[in-house]
């Protein structure tokens, strides 16, 4: 039960996040209603679940080599398979997405130094 609610509190956080950088990010363009948004955010936790770890394992010389802002990249390639899955977000340039990334990186750790045990 305890590692339901985590994933519960991972997709509320990636729904905030999402918001915020929907507010604050230029070129990050995201519709739809609250039920769509949670969809997206759903999407985003399962994607970082799953693809991150492997996303991590392949450019793991590149973070090592850049002291660990290519993580910055991986995040940023999460949100790009997010767009290209979901009709609800458009994200319209480079720097969007990297800004983006960023936004979605530091409530990532925010929630995993949360919820670490």
């Amino acid at each position: 039960m305890k590692s339901l609610a985590k994933i519960i509190i991972a997709i509320a956080v990636n729904a905030i996040a999402l918001r915020v950088a929907e507010a604050y990010v230029p070129g990050f363009v995201l519709q739809g209603n609250l039920k769509q948004i949670l969809t997206m955010a759903t999407i985003l936790t399962a994607l970082n679940f799953f693809v991150k770890p492997i996303l991590k394992l392949v450019l793991g010389p590149i973070i090592v080599l850049t002291l660990g802002l290519g993580i910055i990249i991986v995040n940023a390639i999460i949100l790009f398979i997010l767009d290209k899955l979901s009709t609800g977000l458009n994200i319209q340039t480079i720097p969007a997405l990297v800004m983006s990334a960023l936004i979605m990186g530091v409530a990532n750790f925010i929630f995993h130094l949360a919820t670490k045990s």
